[in-house]
Protein backbone atom coordinates (compact mmCIF):
# COMPACT_ATOMS: atom_id res chain seq x y z
CA UNK A 1 0.00 0.00 0.00
CA UNK A 2 1.38 3.36 -1.01
CA UNK A 3 1.86 6.16 1.48
CA UNK A 4 -0.87 8.27 -0.13
CA UNK A 5 -3.33 5.37 0.06
CA UNK A 6 -2.50 4.80 3.74
CA UNK A 7 -3.09 8.48 4.52
CA UNK A 8 -6.43 8.37 2.71
CA UNK A 9 -7.55 5.33 4.72
CA UNK A 10 -6.52 7.00 8.00
CA UNK A 11 -8.52 10.13 7.12
CA UNK A 12 -11.53 7.99 6.21
CA UNK A 13 -11.32 6.02 9.49
CA UNK A 14 -11.06 9.22 11.52
CA UNK A 15 -14.15 10.59 9.78
CA UNK A 16 -16.15 7.45 10.56
CA UNK A 17 -15.11 7.65 14.21
CA UNK A 18 -16.20 11.28 14.46
CA UNK A 19 -19.60 10.48 12.95
CA UNK A 20 -20.07 7.61 15.41
CA UNK A 21 -19.25 9.87 18.36
CA UNK A 22 -21.67 12.52 17.06
CA UNK A 23 -24.58 10.08 16.92
CA UNK A 24 -23.70 8.58 20.29
CA UNK A 25 -23.98 12.02 21.88
CA UNK A 26 -26.95 13.46 19.99
CA UNK A 27 -29.33 10.58 19.26
CA UNK A 28 -32.25 10.71 21.75
CA UNK A 29 -32.08 7.96 24.34
CA UNK A 30 -28.42 7.19 23.71
CA UNK A 31 -27.34 8.79 27.00
CA UNK A 32 -29.24 9.32 30.28
CA UNK A 33 -30.71 12.75 30.87
CA UNK A 34 -29.27 14.60 33.85
CA UNK A 35 -31.76 16.77 35.71
CA UNK A 36 -30.23 19.40 37.96
CA UNK A 37 -32.41 20.47 40.90
CA UNK A 38 -31.12 23.95 41.58
CA UNK A 39 -31.94 25.66 44.89
CA UNK A 40 -34.61 28.31 44.48
CA UNK A 41 -35.50 27.34 40.92
CA UNK A 42 -39.25 27.30 41.62
CA UNK A 43 -39.07 30.92 42.74
CA UNK A 44 -41.40 30.55 45.72
CA UNK A 45 -41.31 32.75 48.84
CA UNK A 46 -38.70 31.89 51.44
CA UNK A 47 -38.49 31.89 55.22
CA UNK A 48 -35.25 31.77 57.19
CA UNK A 49 -34.97 30.04 60.57
CA UNK A 50 -32.13 30.71 62.99
CA UNK A 51 -31.72 27.54 65.05
CA UNK A 52 -29.88 27.11 68.34
CA UNK A 53 -29.04 24.17 70.59
CA UNK A 54 -27.06 21.16 69.43
CA UNK A 55 -27.69 22.54 65.95
CA UNK A 56 -26.46 26.07 65.34
CA UNK A 57 -27.09 28.08 62.21
CA UNK A 58 -29.58 29.28 59.64
CA UNK A 59 -31.99 27.22 57.57
CA UNK A 60 -33.71 28.69 54.52
CA UNK A 61 -36.97 27.11 53.38
CA UNK A 62 -38.51 27.72 49.99
CA UNK A 63 -42.30 27.49 50.16
CA UNK A 64 -44.41 25.89 47.44
CA UNK A 65 -47.04 28.61 47.16
CA UNK A 66 -48.45 27.10 43.96
CA UNK A 67 -48.53 23.51 45.19
CA UNK A 68 -49.89 24.34 48.67
CA UNK A 69 -50.96 28.01 48.64
CA UNK A 70 -52.98 28.05 51.88
CA UNK A 71 -50.31 26.26 53.90
CA UNK A 72 -47.53 28.43 52.47
CA UNK A 73 -49.50 31.55 53.32
CA UNK A 74 -50.07 30.29 56.88
CA UNK A 75 -46.34 29.83 57.46
CA UNK A 76 -45.63 33.27 56.03
CA UNK A 77 -48.31 34.88 58.21
CA UNK A 78 -47.08 33.25 61.41
CA UNK A 79 -43.48 34.06 60.55
CA UNK A 80 -44.30 37.74 60.00
CA UNK A 81 -46.11 37.80 63.35
CA UNK A 82 -43.05 36.37 65.13
CA UNK A 83 -45.08 33.37 66.24
CA UNK A 84 -42.29 30.88 65.53
CA UNK A 85 -39.67 32.76 67.54
CA UNK A 86 -38.64 30.62 70.52
CA UNK A 87 -40.55 27.52 69.38
CA UNK A 88 -38.78 24.21 70.02
CA UNK A 89 -38.29 21.06 67.97
CA UNK A 90 -40.38 18.92 70.30
CA UNK A 91 -40.45 15.68 68.28
CA UNK A 92 -37.31 14.50 66.51
CA UNK A 93 -36.98 10.94 65.23
CA UNK A 94 -33.62 9.63 64.03
CA UNK A 95 -33.75 8.63 60.37
CA UNK A 96 -37.13 10.28 59.89
CA UNK A 97 -37.84 13.94 60.68
CA UNK A 98 -37.74 16.93 63.07
CA UNK A 99 -41.07 18.49 64.04
CA UNK A 100 -41.68 22.02 65.33
CA UNK A 101 -44.15 24.87 64.96
CA UNK A 102 -46.41 24.54 68.01
CA UNK A 103 -46.83 28.28 68.51
CA UNK A 104 -49.31 27.73 71.36
CA UNK A 105 -47.53 25.29 73.69
CA UNK A 106 -44.11 24.87 72.09
CA UNK A 107 -42.29 27.99 73.29
CA UNK A 108 -38.97 27.35 75.03
CA UNK A 109 -40.30 29.20 78.09
CA UNK A 110 -43.40 27.02 78.38
CA UNK A 111 -44.35 23.59 79.70
CA UNK A 112 -42.60 21.15 77.38
CA UNK A 113 -45.04 18.41 78.37
CA UNK A 114 -47.66 20.20 76.27
CA UNK A 115 -45.43 20.86 73.26
CA UNK A 116 -46.94 19.37 70.14
CA UNK A 117 -50.54 19.59 71.31
CA UNK A 118 -51.32 23.10 70.14
CA UNK A 119 -51.60 25.33 67.11
CA UNK A 120 -52.28 28.93 66.21
CA UNK A 121 -55.41 31.02 66.71
CA UNK A 122 -56.21 30.58 63.03
CA UNK A 123 -58.54 27.81 61.80
CA UNK A 124 -57.18 24.47 60.63
CA UNK A 125 -56.43 24.17 56.93
CA UNK A 126 -57.94 21.85 54.32
CA UNK A 127 -55.45 19.33 52.97
CA UNK A 128 -53.43 20.28 49.90
CA UNK A 129 -52.00 16.86 49.09
CA UNK A 130 -49.92 16.46 45.94
CA UNK A 131 -47.67 14.05 44.08
CA UNK A 132 -44.55 15.71 45.52
CA UNK A 133 -42.40 13.11 47.29
CA UNK A 134 -41.07 13.32 50.83
CA UNK A 135 -37.27 13.28 50.61
CA UNK A 136 -34.44 14.69 52.72
CA UNK A 137 -35.09 18.40 53.19
CA UNK A 138 -38.80 18.25 52.36
CA UNK A 139 -40.99 20.39 54.63
CA UNK A 140 -44.39 18.89 55.42
CA UNK A 141 -47.34 20.05 57.50
CA UNK A 142 -48.06 18.09 60.66
CA UNK A 143 -51.64 17.04 61.32
CA UNK A 144 -53.79 14.70 63.40
CA UNK A 145 -55.73 11.74 61.99
CA UNK A 146 -58.02 14.28 60.33
CA UNK A 147 -56.52 15.17 56.92
CA UNK A 148 -57.87 18.72 57.28
CA UNK A 149 -56.26 19.49 60.63
CA UNK A 150 -52.90 21.07 59.74
CA UNK A 151 -52.46 24.44 61.41
CA UNK A 152 -49.03 25.76 62.40
CA UNK A 153 -46.83 22.74 63.04
CA UNK A 154 -44.46 21.48 60.37
CA UNK A 155 -41.65 18.96 60.04
CA UNK A 156 -38.42 18.68 58.07
CA UNK A 157 -37.33 15.33 56.68
CA UNK A 158 -33.97 13.73 57.45
CA UNK A 159 -34.49 10.95 54.91
CA UNK A 160 -37.04 9.90 52.25
CA UNK A 161 -40.37 8.57 53.57
CA UNK A 162 -42.52 7.25 50.74
CA UNK A 163 -45.29 6.23 53.14
CA UNK A 164 -46.07 9.93 53.66
CA UNK A 165 -46.48 10.67 49.95
CA UNK A 166 -49.98 11.80 49.09
CA UNK A 167 -51.10 11.72 52.72
CA UNK A 168 -49.49 14.87 54.10
CA UNK A 169 -49.21 18.33 52.60
CA UNK A 170 -45.78 19.17 51.19
CA UNK A 171 -45.35 22.89 51.80
CA UNK A 172 -41.71 23.47 50.87
CA UNK A 173 -38.11 22.34 50.95
CA UNK A 174 -34.83 23.32 52.56
CA UNK A 175 -32.59 25.13 50.07
CA UNK A 176 -29.88 26.23 52.52
CA UNK A 177 -28.69 24.81 55.83
CA UNK A 178 -29.66 21.16 55.47
CA UNK A 179 -26.54 20.35 57.50
CA UNK A 180 -28.00 22.41 60.34
CA UNK A 181 -31.24 20.43 60.13
CA UNK A 182 -29.31 17.16 60.28
CA UNK A 183 -27.66 18.28 63.54
CA UNK A 184 -30.93 18.98 65.42
CA UNK A 185 -31.06 17.20 68.78
CA UNK A 186 -32.73 13.81 68.50
CA UNK A 187 -35.52 12.56 70.70
CA UNK A 188 -35.93 9.15 72.28
CA UNK A 189 -38.28 6.26 71.72
CA UNK A 190 -40.57 5.63 68.75
CA UNK A 191 -42.34 8.97 69.21
CA UNK A 192 -39.13 10.99 69.25
CA UNK A 193 -39.87 12.94 72.44
CA UNK A 194 -36.89 15.19 73.21
CA UNK A 195 -35.53 14.79 76.74
CA UNK A 196 -34.06 17.80 78.51
CA UNK A 197 -33.61 21.01 76.57
CA UNK A 198 -34.69 20.70 72.92
CA UNK A 199 -33.24 22.69 70.05
CA UNK A 200 -35.29 25.74 69.14
CA UNK A 201 -36.05 28.35 66.51
CA UNK A 202 -34.47 31.50 67.91
CA UNK A 203 -36.07 33.62 65.21
CA UNK A 204 -37.89 33.23 61.92
CA UNK A 205 -38.21 35.80 59.17
CA UNK A 206 -39.55 36.10 55.65
CA UNK A 207 -36.74 36.55 53.14
CA UNK A 208 -37.63 39.71 51.23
Amino acid sequence: MSRSTLVAWLIFAAGVALIAVYFLITVPGSTPQVVTDLPGETGGPQIALTIAGEAEGDVVIELFDTLAPQHAERLITLTREGAYDGVVFHRVIEGFMAQTGDVEHGKDSGDMRLAGTGGSSYPDLPAEFSEESFVAGTVGMARSADPDSANSQFFIMFEPAAHLDGGYTVVGRVIEGLDVVMAIKRGEGPNGAVIGEPDRIVSARVVE
